[in-house]
């Protein structure tokens, strides 16, 4: 199978995904869920993304769509880079097992499709704030809060790129 095929594997439509999810509930394997933009991915993504699949079997990672993005107000120039280009970027990377996009505000409905074992966010965020923390303690899973690497932001390198450095 080409390398390409197995990324685009890994953004499956929500049929595939559901299998997916029924495939890895069968299997006994701890799902580990995130979200977030992800624009401009960073090693600051890298290391949050590393550390959040070794907190489990499966990785599966939310990632806002263009327009959710927008209504977020993370800017005026946000995203930067399209859905479909960040989600690529990261089922591209080895440790993600699935990218699903979510057009909502907040990842909660995708949270409750994929009721995960660990729902992981950035330390800026206290446990019972994080959107989700109700279903997944209401199964007995966990919430894990991960501090981000300082100095990497999608924020810093944009404002570097307007500054012409």
């Amino acid at each position: 199978m080409k390398k390409s095929e197995l990324i685009a594997r890994k953004m499956p439509n929500p049929d595939a995904f559901s299998k997916m999810l029924g495939v890895w509930r069968f299997q006994e394997k701890k799902i580990v869920f995130t979200n977030g933009c992800f624009d401009l991915l960073h090693l600051g993504h890298i290391d949050y993304l590393a550390k959040a699949k070794d907190l489990g079997d499966i990785l599966v990672v939310g990632v806002n769509t263009d327009m959710s993005v927008t209504r977020l107000n993370k800017g005026k120039n946000r995203p930067i880079t399209d859905q479909q280009s960040r989600a690529t970027l990261l089922a591209s990377l080895f440790f993600v097992d699935a990218v699903v996009l979510f057009d909502e505000d907040t990842p909660y409905e995708l949270i409750k499709t994929v009721q995960p074992d660990v729902l992981v966010k950035g330390s800026d965020y206290k446990p019972e704030e994080i959107v989700g923390y109700d279903v997944v303690t209401a199964k007995g899973g966990m919430i894990k809060t991960l501090d981000f690497l300082e100095g990497y932001s999608t924020t810093l390198i944009e404002q570097k790129i307007l500054k012409g450095c």
